[in-house]
């Protein structure tokens, strides 16, 4: 039996809305929900804070405490995602178990996708770090230093995470100018050998950029920490259901024959100017001039008794010589 809803709209504008939320071959910013539970520190706010500052304006942030334990009953998260229409949530908990406690949830089709629960050990917030910071609404350059990120499962599902979060792509290359003010770096450390079911901590840290001239083509990028700077332990983890990730991760059929621009199938002889405008190429044969009909006019015509007289010399004709 499918995990997924089928719901049959009831008129056209409920149809155009269900149309919005199928998969897209650009998808379009993801909405975060910041939400704290009945009991949270004062770090766990301000770590909620600064998290949301990087994520706005798609952001919305829960002022009231509410009754969610994400890992005991998800209830309450996928009502409020259906009712905000956000896919994303951080979860700000505090308890003597589990102190200074982030649950970061993604949903899909309304329901509970996956869950990972980070413990913040170390934080220093973006205020307390005087340095110039981007401006709202900027993508950031995302880097994730460990091998880790790719071959470990858990780290795997936390890079998912947040590259969902902040609407990170991969890229290959990218104009220099106007396209980052800030990086996101997010760093593992080594795995313990001692201790191989431990988990090393993500250090996450936030840089401003900025070019400077190095006197080649290439300008010289200087980094300079903006904050927050966030200290992470990994704790619980909630894997998604197969069968739902394999529905979330389905993409429109169009977008699997993607070439260059990854905007569906390429056609022929058309391109976007600089400008923004669609140019056609029309590929035509070879034009006979001599054939071509032009436009008849008396004063034009060559008079057939004057140009014979001249042994063929073309002569015009003036008005009034056809009479």
């Amino acid at each position: 039996m499918s995990m997924l809803r089928t719901i049959k709209p009831k008129n056209a504008r409920v149809k155009r809305a269900l149309e919005k939320r199928e998969p897209q071959i650009v998808e379009n910013e993801k909405t975060a929900i910041f939400v704290r539970g009945q009991t949270s520190s004062e770090r766990v706010r301000e770590v909620m804070k600064d998290l949301y500052a990087l994520k706005r304006p798609h952001a919305i942030n829960f002022s009231r405490k509410n009754d969610i334990h994400p890992f005991e009953d998800a209830a309450s998260l996928e009502f409020f995602a259906g009712k905000n229409d956000a896919s994303l949530f951080v979860t700000g908990l505090h308890s003597k178990k589990r102190p200074h406690d982030l649950v970061f949830t993604r949903i899909f089709d309304g329901r509970v996708l996956d869950m990972i629960e980070l413990g913040v050990e170390a934080f220093t917030s973006m205020a307390d770090i005087p340095s110039p910071k981007s401006s709202l609404g900027i993508r950031p350059l995302m880097v994730f230093h460990s091998d880790l990120f790719d071959t470990h499962p858990t780290f795997q599902q936390l890079k998912s995470h947040l590259l969902d979060f902040y609407n990170g792509h991969p890229i290959t290359e990218m104009p220099l100018l106007g396209t980052i003010e800030h990086v996101v770096s997010i760093t593992a450390g080594p795995m313990n050998d001692a201790q191989p079911d431990a988990l090393p901590k993500v250090h996450f840290r936030v840089y401003t950029a900025k070019l400077l001239s190095s006197g080649s083509r290439v300008p010289k990028l200087q980094l300079t920490e903006m904050g927050p700077s966030i200290d992470f332990s990994v704790r619980r983890v909630q894997d998604a259901d197969p069968e739902l990730m394999k529905a979330a991760l389905k993409r429109p059929k169009l977008a699997k024959s993607d070439v260059e621009s990854g905007l569906g199938k390429k056609k022929k002889n058309i391109e976007t100017d600089a400008m923004g405008d669609k140019v056609g190429r029309i590929h035509l044969g070879k034009q006979d001039l001599s054939k071509m009909q032009g436009r008849k006019m008396k004063g034009l015509k060559i008079h057939k008794e004057r140009a014979a007289a001249n042994g063929g010399d073309d002569g015009m004709a003036v008005d009034g010589d056809d009479e």
